[in-house]
């Protein structure tokens, strides 16, 4: 008996003792793994901040007011304009500067009049034609990340605008009960963190003022109030996992440290299991090596049978969970490495599909502004110059949309009209039309045809349905294209052509149907283009004409009045 006690207890220790090394080891990988990919969609989201705010100062510093107020010295209207951008943006601020550094308007009043003459982000800005990024420390201690550029008309400067990113919305976006996290300039000092201690100050020199613990405990205490805390929230003191990742801007590094608060939490519930099973063995044992009468013999049979049956329907049971949770696990991975493929290909076959026609229109801009080069004939070269660097932020933009795709919803339409982007989507089609003789006959009201939609999307359709016109034209004795663009209770933009027509209207609108040759296309056009009418709240249809050619027809919904009158 006691030899029997010994080796259950034995192998009880052995048992535990695994256990707790393996168990501990794969509940501390999944705790690594999601930190890495916490990590990675703070990164991503930072960048995404940086690189939007990079874009506004291009952009303001080509407005016609601010710069008419510069050149008037008239700034009455100036911060209303600024303020009127801020919140789109999503910047911390917005500064207009004159050409002496005073702050002439402002988002936040209180800088108002402030002379910003020697502050690197205003002398850099005058001596760069491009937009300036600056990392400013301010003399509280407090960091700034502006991206600056100067506005000049003529040749001559009349001032700079500043806009400073929004870094304590990121920082609140970090906190939460797992993470500390702070940011790194390329010398190693702290510039963003959960912990406002740590800024300012190397690694080592912050964790010696606060722990990572004592950090997290407070960035918990900030997201969730002190007094909705639960009474084992305290962490202090508890192994905290460190991890970093390059952000690829200026040298940036991003620092997290996760605790590992959960990790013996589960473990403990398993090797509890396992010490309520070996329990309950050496219970089993000791009851048959006490039995001493007949009586209780039967008894005690009686009980331990009811015991091995309740143990081997135990034992079925969790041998069925054990075999449904591993073909369920197999099929979740399953499904996830192929919805990953699955998106990957649909978004690399649309991203070349939509960048194909930017790329044409540059090569053939690029190539007229060689040959204007040659001529010495400078200023028409900076014309096509101009049209390519348009081309190049609406690649950006088709990206930006692709990438977002799946969070655009109808909150993010705007009242456009339909006549601006037909006319847009011709001049992106000029390249090829100076190609080749084509007549194309445009019929648009001379009144607004408006619609609430997404004008990027819509010049999508359009070109197209521009691009497959042309190409079906390409064996016509006379090319020709026809946009009719009618209003009423519904939008109808017609494109209309003399080609050969359209031989299967079933398989038109299906991902990679095409009838061009390898090379010319991979059949998403189309595809594309009717989702986007769809997501629009209208309907792309096809047809062959009864003289000849297709006709493909785009109906929308008219803007209402009441909405036309609220924005």
């Amino acid at each position: 008996m006691r030899l029997s006690v010994l080796v259950i207890c034995l192998f009880a220790v052995i048992v535990i003792y695994v256990s707790n090394q393996y168990l501990t080891k794969r509940f501390t990988e999944t705790i690594s793994a999601r930190s890495e990919v916490r990590l990675a969609l703070y990164v991503t989201n930072l960048m995404s901040d940086l690189q939007r705010n990079s874009v506004v100062p291009q952009l303001l510093a080509r407005d016609p007011e601010l710069i008419s107020a510069l050149e008037n010295s008239d700034y009455s209207m100036s911060t209303s304009r600024l303020l009127s951008f801020v919140d789109e943006i999503g910047a911390a601020s917005l500064t207009l500067l004159d050409r002496d550094g005073r702050a002439v308007a402002a988002t936040d009043r209180e800088v108002l009049g402030e002379n910003h003459r020697n502050a690197p982000y205003f002398v850099n800005a005058q001596r760069n034609n491009q937009t300036v990024y600056t990392t400013h420390r301010d003399e509280e201690g407090r960091f700034a990340f502006v991206y600056s550029r100067k506005i000049e008309m003529a040749g001559e400067l009349l001032g700079v605008i500043m806009v400073a990113v929004d870094a304590e919305r990121l920082e609140r976006g970090w906190t939460g009960v797992s993470n500390a996290v702070f940011v790194t300039d390329s010398q190693g000092i702290i510039i963003m963190s959960t912990a406002p201690r740590w800024r300012g100050l190397a690694e080592e020199e912050a964790l010696e003022i606060e722990s990572a613990p004592s950090a997290i405990e407070r960035a918990f205490r900030f997201t969730q109030g002190w007094a909705a805390l639960p009474a084992d929230a305290y962490i202090e003191g508890e192994a905290v996992l460190r991890r970093e990742v390059r952000v690829p801007h200026q040298g940036w590094k991003m620092v997290s440290f996760t605790t590992y608060s959960s990790v013996r939490q589960q473990v403990n519930g398993i090797l509890a299991l396992e010490v309520m099973g070996f329990a309950i063995l050496l219970a089993i044992v000791f009851w048959f090596t006490s039995r001493k009468t007949a009586s209780r013999l039967v008894f005690f049979q009686r009980e331990s049978a009811e015991l091995r049956a309740l143990n081997r329907r135990l034992q079925r049971e969790i041998a069925e969970r054990e075999k449904v949770e591993q073909t369920l696990q197999v099929a979740e991975q399953t499904i996830a490495q192929s919805s990953k493929l699955a998106a990957l290909g649909e978004m690399s076959a649309a991203v070349s599909h939509e960048l194909n026609q930017p790329l044409a229109a540059m090569k053939t801009y690029l190539a007229g502004a060689r040959l204007l080069l040659q001529r010495q004939r400078p200023d028409e070269a900076l014309s096509s110059f101009q049209r390519i660097d348009d081309l190049l932020e609406r690649m950006g933009a088709i990206t930006r949309q692709l990438k977002s795709y799946a969070r655009k919803g109808a909150e993010a339409f705007e009242p456009v009209d339909t006549r601006a982007a037909v006319s847009t989507a011709l001049a992106m089609m000029e390249p090829q039309l100076k190609t080749r003789a084509v007549n194309i006959i445009r019929t648009i009201p001379n009144d607004p045809v408006m619609i609430l939609g997404d004008r990027l999307r819509l010049e999508q359709v359009i070109i197209n349905l521009l691009r497959n016109a042309l190409d079906a034209t390409k064996t016509a004795d006379n090319p020709t294209v026809e946009i009719l663009l009618a209003a009423g209770d519904t939008i109808s933009l017609q494109i209309r052509d003399n080609g050969e027509g359209i031989e299967n209207l079933n398989e038109l609108f299906e991902p990679f149907y095409t009838t061009k040759a390898p090379g010319d296309g991979v059949g998403l056009g189309l595809a594309i283009s009717s989702g986007i009418v769809n997501d629009l709240g209208g309907r792309l249809t096809a047809r062959n004409a009864v003289d000849g050619g297709a006709i493909f027809e785009v109906q929308l919904p008219t803007m209402r009045q009441d909405v036309a009158a609220a924005e």
